[in-house]
This record gives C-alpha cells, structure tokens and sequence, in this order.
C-alpha cells in the first residue's frame, strides 16, 4: 500500500521510471547501498521528527549524521525524533521506507546540503524494498522541499 502511494506520487512528476524493486531489504542505508551497488553518501536517506507535535522530514546524505547542535539552530528546539510506533501513522509509510513521495498533507520536508555533493541520490519508496533515482533536482522538485538545510555532519 505504501509503496504504491509513493509510486503513484513520483507517477505523477514523470519519475515512475527510476523506481527500482530489489529480492533483498533496502531498509537501511547499509542495505539500500548493498542492493543499488552504490556509496552509503548516495542513499537519500529520510529522518522523522517532531517539532511542536508535527511531523517533519529531513533526507541527508546517508553517510551523515545530525549535528544537534546545528539542529537546534535552524529549529530552536532540541531534536526528537518520531517514536517508530507513530511513524506510519504521522508520515504515511513505515520504517523501512520512509520517503519524501506520497506522505500525509501536514509533513513538512527538508532537503539537507549533504546531499548536493552528489549528481543522483537514491531514496526509498515507500517500502523496505524499493528505491528511487533521483537528480538533485528532481529530489527538490518532487519532495516539496521546503527549503534547504544544514543540520548535518560527516
């Protein structure tokens, strides 16, 4: 169901085309990198936190990590992340495939600058095994991005 949402969503932006199903978990960034055969970095990895009790995404660069302290100078508060009960239910897809395409209307999305190191990037789609491939552009375009971000570290 969830995968669908998410490839319905791309469907609509042109991108059902670079959609990639895998046998094998893309469920972390570790196995994402594994089943594409591409760098941990690449794998456009969606985070969920909740700020003032609503939902937001950041997509980082999977080799990343949150620097709090940059966290809370872009949000003002500290970072707390979904409790992974609620993740479906406040984002639209379970953990596994958490991805910017297909999520529920009042989740706002973040783009962080990690990911502009990068021509491409692949994100889940909406499952723990499924991936998309993404220009940075496209990324922006079909995440509704709200804006770009810095609240990364290597």
């Amino acid at each position: 169901m969830s995968f669908n949402k998410a490839y319905i969503y791309l469907k609509k932006h042109g991108l059902e085309k670079n959609i990639m199903k895998f046998t094998q978990s893309s469920a972390t960034v570790k196995d994402a990198a594994d089943a594409i055969k591409c760098k941990e970095g690449e794998i456009a990895k969606t985070i969920c936190f909740i700020i003032d009790e609503k939902p937001i995404l950041i997509v980082a660069a999977g080799d990343t990590k949150i620097d709090n302290a940059k966290y809370k100078l872009e949000f003002q508060t500290k970072a707390k992340m979904v409790d992974p009960i609620q993740v479906e239910n406040l984002i639209g897809h379970p953990i596994g495939g958490v991805c910017p395409f297909g999520i529920n209307d009042d989740v706002d999305v973040y783009l962080d600058e990690s990911l502009k190191r990068f021509r491409k990037v692949y994100a889940a789609c909406g499952s723990a095994d499924s991936a998309v491939c993404l220009s940075i552009d496209e990324l922006e375009k079909a995440s509704n991005n709200k804006k770009w971000i810095d609240v990364c570290k290597l």
